[in-house]
């Protein structure tokens, strides 16, 4: 069993146990014998299931069970503590058991809530803020049961729920002096690309663009959807000039996988204002990294991004020779791009397949009628790449694969999610049981270039309530965070920085850093066998744990963020600076 299939059973089984101690406590209180039992038994059965899946997650790391283990597990042990005993002795009116057993179900809910609405870390002030709910609310089923505790009994109930409630209330509302991301870092960077030889205009502006003979608004770079291809050879400087029409949310430009000096790469608020109607921003950099990437907004990203602001970049280290073809795979009002081309290929012909997923979740790639190579990833290109045939491949939001193969006498075609976009003539296919390649283990593989690690620091991806703002939300948080409200992380020319990448929640998050590509030591515990893979988007599924490095050689403030848009928007965007 999978760590993110250990995490989604314990959630069904800690519902069970609260719904089973509470459906016992109402039962008993309906004086309905036979059926109170009952539920108080399942509920106790999964409540020691809880010990397994609980250890089982303490097994696979402290990020996954910490609240559990700290919190709903002590809190489990009240409630049998409570509970048990009296079931064992149940009289023969069972409504004197009804406050017990409600008491257990507040109790193993209590543990249920800290985990789906908190999550991690595990803090003192969730665990009493907790304890003061479980108590107030037995206080109140007392009162409304007509139960008659003892004057020493209420008055103790009383002020330990009072107690904890003030208590776990400070402590949960007490500012943090580590939170709050800079806007204002001061870096400039001074580099000059030097005189442009490939220039390009693109104008942001609303648009109808035509998908599958459908009329679809949108927002769009010159009117069209994608954007224009925009490309260069290797040695080019290119000065792209970014022009608002009538967005009025504002755009930028952010040059998705290249790694660009600190001033181009288009986050407002970081390194740049939005560009407004009516304004206009100019890029200039050096095209010195051959590869497939892609651009887009980063301004109200989750919306613009999804209405239709991105294009194709790609820096090709020599002319063209033989078929290059660019895949942008898109969803644009409910409806997939681009539609399906079709062109032939003469038998012989070197053909490179470009396929960019521009969306915020996974798209399942095949190619059919013909062996191939997977040649690069996120624009790096894989050492020894091996013939595949019958696979399929899975690229994350934001991920780039480049697949290679000679053209052979017979019809070529490439599906996404069993669509066909790309055919050299017709092919019937099955794809939907083909095995997918992993990428950590395809290739020849060659040494870490690094023995030590200068900096490391941990994301615990998750979902919880976040208090640090006006209004509370229930925020994608990093470490128990979200954004703005994120520490940065702080590094120093040079350094050798590993992140270990951890994710508790029940969806997956497709990783984002900009200005570097990273080295993907291991995942799940097992190191990285194949060719070094040097990402900029990379899945971390649910009970995933990556860990990766880099080295910090790009100056500047960097947005580090789920490439789920909306994830992004929702609180999962911190940054990392240089010191």
């Amino acid at each position: 069993m999978t760590v993110g299939s250990l995490l989604a059973a314990d959630l069904v089984i800690a519902v069970l146990a609260a719904a089973g101690w509470l459906g016992g406590g109402a039962a008993s209180a309906a004086r309905r014998r036979p059926l109170a039992l009952g539920l108080a038994a399942v509920a106790l059965l999964a409540t020691l299931a809880r010990a397994i899946t609980i250890t089982a997650l303490a097994r696979a790391g402290w990020w996954f069970a910490a609240e559990k283990v700290l919190i709903a597990a002590p809190l489990s042990l009240a409630a049998m503590a409570v509970a048990g005993p009296r079931l064992l002795r149940a009289p023969g009116d069972i409504r004197s058991v009804a406050v017990p057993l409600l008491f257990a179900g507040y109790a193993v809910t209590g543990g249920l809530l800290v985990t789906v609405l908190h999550g991690y870390p595990a803090s003192a002030g969730t665990g009493l803020l907790a304890v003061a709910g479980v108590l107030a609310a037995t206080a109140v089923s007392w009162r409304a049961l007509g139960a008659r505790p003892s004057r020493t009994m209420s008055r103790a109930a009383v002020a330990v729920a009072v107690a904890a409630l003030v208590t776990g209330t400070g402590l949960a509302a007490a500012p943090d002096a580590a939170r709050g991301v800079p806007h204002d870092h001061g870096y400039r960077d001074a580099r000059t690309a030097g005189e442009p030889t490939r220039r390009f205009t693109l104008t942001a502006g609303t648009a109808t663009v035509n998908v599958s003979g459908r009329d679809v608004a949108a927002w769009a770079f010159d009117g069209q959807v994608p954007g224009p291809e925009l490309t260069a050879t290797v040695g080019d400087v290119l000065e792209v000039t970014l022009r608002n029409r009538d967005i009025a949310r504002g755009v930028t430009l952010h040059w998705h996988g290249y790694d660009v000096p600190n001033s181009q790469d288009g986050v407002p608020g970081v390194t740049q204002a939005a560009v407004l109607p009516g304004q206009e921003f100019v890029h200039r950099f050096r095209a010195d990294q051959a590869g497939t990437y892609w651009y887009h907004t980063h301004a109200v990203s989750d919306v613009g991004v999804r209405m239709g602001l991105y294009g194709v970049l790609v820096v090709r280290p020599a002319p063209v020779t033989g078929v290059d073809v660019t895949v942008p795979v898109h969803t644009l009002a409910g409806l997939s791009l681009p539609a399906p081309r079709a062109e032939p290929v003469e038998a012989g012909v070197p053909v490179r397949l470009r396929l960019i997923n521009t969306d915020s979740t996974t798209h399942r790639y095949a190619l059919a009628g013909t062996p191939f190579r997977v040649a690069a990833i996120d624009g790096s290109d894989l050492r020894g790449p091996t013939s595949l045939v019958h696979t399929a491949v899975l690229i994350p939001a934001g991920g780039r694969y480049d697949l290679v193969f000679t053209a052979p006498a017979t019809p070529v075609a490439l599906f996404v999610d069993g669509r066909a976009v790309y055919s050299t003539g017709p092919v019937a296919a099955e794809t939907g049981a083909w095995p997918v390649l992993d990428p950590l283990t395809y290739g020849v593989s060659s040494p870490v270039p690094w023995s030590r690690y200068d900096t490391e620091f941990t994301l615990v991806l998750d979902r919880g309530i976040d208090l640090h703002g006006l209004l509370p939300r229930y925020a994608h948080t990093v470490n128990g965070a979200a954004d703005p409200d994120i520490p940065p992380q702080v590094v120093r020319l040079g350094d050798i920085v590993k992140f270990t990448i951890v994710n508790r929640s029940q969806i997956v998050h497709p990783w984002h850093l900009h200005g570097h590509h990273v080295l993907v030591l291991s995942r799940n515990g097992k190191r990285a066998t194949g060719s070094q893979l040097w990402l900029d988007s990379f899945d971390v599924r649910p009970g995933d744990v990556w860990e990766v490095a880099f080295q910090a050689d790009n100056p500047g403030m960097w947005a580090n963020h789920c490439h789920n848009l909306e994830h992004a928007d929702a609180g999962m965007t911190l940054h990392l600076m240089y010191s």
